[in-house]
């Protein structure tokens, strides 16, 4: 009887020996109820046990109760049976424990469950009450049953009613003492020693987004130290509080709470808060089910909020409740803290692994075939531990198959892995322009080359070279994109994305912007956490649409406008990526953004020259970037072409027109048919039209005939 394994075959005897003790006084009872046999004298109730406080399960701290003895875990699926099974308490003592239930309460525990177990006890009560439509136990049956009876056992806030361990089906006008009572299922299973979470518990509950076995950053570890010491000392001070989880990535949350857990030999429990019931009735009743269960289990519970809205007050105030009406060790994850809460708080700020941790981190997960890889992955991507080490094995798992190198492939692996959560708030722009497509003058050009180097330099500044210790702001780079529409400020952006290997995100208005107060700034807060972790460059199109001037408030609408606003300015302010802003109204835009820009690249609208190096390269480029043979030309007047007042993406949509009227007539492109789509795109755009612009007469001498295909120009 010293193996520990063996604690369910005594608890089963243990329970087996408690039911037949039922059986058989209810068998007297029976007897001694026939006609002519006088009643046994009542006993004084015996007072109630007194269970020991959660902080003295915490520390180990002793006991006394009247219930029976019982271990310092109060777990009947093992953690009890770490002792001899001969000195292991039964599932029964434990539970009378740690719920507080008297001597008389306990036996009306066992009666009601000696129904469910011994299929003699249902006729023995119908006998005993003297009515064969009562095959149950009544509150009557049991103040007559039993010696030690005390009519408080009625009491709603008993443990039997308050813990809800029985049912009582009580209908109409039906006295309570004489309703029939059921023990609550999950309570029976509990004492034949099955130790799951009560299926009402778990339909709130949800997995966690990391696996229990991962490791914590040093920076994080001294978070959980933290929190295990504080922990420590005001277990025996008082209530314990609620150790408040802030920060905006939620795996480093769930990292720090499961090790707290684990160290204090607790099961870690994640429940949704945007799941919790609406009405006050369901929420008490949920907060009591989950009470109950944490002193049965050795639960901790995580309570994931990173979702809720703290400026609703309806949220935050049902959050508040709950948290307020449980105890134990309770985790708050929360980006922003909660406003008010009657319970002790401990808060604790946690962020992801420093860039240095995530250096090391990446160093032991590649191995050290990975030469510069680690350094550059910790500087453009901002990811946790399991993170870095899912994507590690990942990677060396299809390196193997294919014989390369995982650190040639980690790069677009971590680009890969946000995309789904930015998929859904902005459009993914394939880049596919180089440094040679661009026509700008050579001050703008060279802007956008400090950009880049910018963003590709900026560990080595900030950490390497220590100005991180003298900046209180983001480390991120905002550029504004400023010009005409067509003058370039998306290929630009391309061209950056492109050089870098990064990810460009044209953000959509139409998923962002919400009507409903709050929703928006919920929205681009999704948004800048989902760029931040995968290093991608967001591009803020029309940008004069979201970072406009805030105006005089004179209504709601107005004060609502401008709390978006100032969300977007100190969101921008602390983003560690690339964000270009790219406007045709710089004018537009309020002046707190202008303060706030990095860069400012003005892209003017193309003289002759430049129009002359477009029109040259409209035709010809997208073949070299395909590979593919150029379409076929006749001899083209690009002098003449320039005169057209055209920006780049203007020329770029004449071309296109033009070649497909000559796809469409089987000839090669010619200057007639580019002059007829240039007319198209004059009258598109609402300019004047002079027919002689657009009138072609071949020079004399000409050769009519088409002009070889060029080869095609490589980027």
């Amino acid at each position: 009887m010293n193996d520990a394994a063996t604690w369910p075959d005594h608890n089963s005897t243990q329970l087996s020996a408690a039911i037949q003790d039922i059986r058989q006084r209810l068998e007297r009872y029976c007897e001694l109820a026939k006609p002519g046999t006088p009643p046994r004298p009542a006993e004084a109730a015996a007072p109630p046990g007194q269970p020991r406080s959660f902080f003295q399960r915490l520390l180990g701290a002793p006991t006394d109760t009247a219930a029976g003895d019982g271990p310092r875990s109060a777990a009947p699926d093992g953690a009890a049976g770490s002792a001899a099974p001969g000195n292991a308490p039964a599932a029964i003592d434990v539970l009378c424990r740690q719920l507080g239930l008297s001597a008389f309460e306990r036996k009306v525990l066992l009666l009601c469950a000696g129904v469910e177990l011994d299929t003699r006890i249902a006729s023995l009560c119908a006998r005993a009450q003297d009515d064969p439509s009562k095959p149950y136990p009544t509150f009557a049956l049991a103040l007559s049953l039993f010696d030690d009876a005390s009519w408080d056992v009625l009491s709603p806030e008993r443990p039997l009613r308050y813990w809800k361990l029985v049912e009582i089906r009580q209908s109409g006008a039906q006295p309570l003492t004489t309703s029939g009572l059921r023990a609550d299922e999950r309570i029976v299973n509990y004492l034949k020693g099955l130790g799951y979470l009560d299926e009402r518990v778990t339909a709130f509950t949800s997995p966690f987004d990391v696996e229990v076995t991962a490791a914590v950053a040093p920076s994080q570890a001294e978070r959980v130290e933290r929190v295990l010491r504080h922990l420590q000392h005001v277990a025996s001070l008082g209530r314990i509080p609620v150790v408040q989880l802030l920060g905006v990535d939620s795996m480093s949350k769930q990292l720090v709470a499961d090790h707290c857990a684990d160290a204090l030999r607790l099961r870690l429990c994640r429940l949704l808060a945007d799941t919790l019931p609406p009405l006050a009735a369901d929420l008490d009743a949920l907060a009591r089910l989950w009470q109950r269960e944490s002193r049965l289990l050795p639960l901790a519970l995580y309570l994931d909020a990173d979702d809720v809205d703290m400026a609703a007050p309806e949220r935050a105030a049902l959050l508040a409740r709950f948290a307020s009406r449980i105890d134990g060790v309770t985790f708050l994850a929360v980006r922003d803290a909660l406003p008010r809460l009657t319970r002790p708080l401990q808060t604790i700020d946690v962020a992801k692994p420093t860039a240095a941790e995530q250096r090391a981190a990446w160093q032991e997960a590649l191995g050290p075939s990975a030469d510069d890889a680690p350094a550059a992955l910790a500087a453009q991507f901002s990811l946790n531990i399991p993170a870095i080490q899912r994507h590690a094995q990942l990677v060396a798992l299809e390196a193997s198959r294919d014989g390369g190198s995982a650190a040639d492939q980690i790069w677009d692996v971590c680009c890969v892995s946000e995309r789904p959560r930015l998929d859904a708030l902005a459009q993914r722009l394939t880049p596919k322009a180089g440094w040679t497509d661009l026509v700008l003058p050579p001050a703008e050009t060279a802007l956008l080359h400090q950009i880049a180097a910018q963003v590709a330099q900026r560990n080595t500044v900030y950490r390497d070279w220590g100005f991180e210790r003298r900046m209180n702001r983001g480390y991120g780079i905002t550029a504004l994109f400023a010009g005409d529409s067509g003058t370039g400020k998306t290929m630009a952006a391309e061209v950056i994305a492109r050089s870098l290997r990064l990810d460009l995100y044209r953000i959509d208005l139409s998923a962002v912007v919400n009507k409903y107060i709050g929703e928006t700034e919920k929205n681009l807060r999704r948004l800048f956490d989902a760029a931040e972790d995968a290093g991608a460059i967001l591009f803020f199109d029309e940008a004069d649409a979201l970072f406009g001037k805030r105006s005089e408030v004179k209504d709601s609408h107005d004060r609502y406008a401008n709390i978006e606003v100032n969300y977007l300015l100190q969101r921008l302010e602390s983003y560690t990526g690339l964000a270009i802003l790219a406007t045709n109204m710089k004018a537009a835009l309020d002046n707190a953004f202008l303060r706030r820009l990095r860069f400012v690249v003005n892209f003017p609208f193309p003289d002759h020259a430049e129009r002359r190096r477009l029109w040259e390269r409209a035709f010809l480029q997208p073949a070299a970037a395909s590979g593919l043979p150029a379409p076929p030309l006749a001899p083209l007047d690009y002098n003449r072409l320039a005169r057209l007042n055209l920006a780049g993406g203007h020329i770029h949509n004449v071309a296109l027109n033009a070649t497909f009227m000559a796809a469409h007539a089987g000839t090669p492109v010619t200057m007639p048919l580019i002059l007829d789509a240039a007319r198209a795109e004059f009258a598109k755009l609402d300019r004047p039209l002079n027919e002689a612009e657009f009138r072609w007469h071949e020079p004399a001498g000409s050769d009519p005939r088409p002009r070889p295909t060029a080869e095609p120009v490589r980027a």
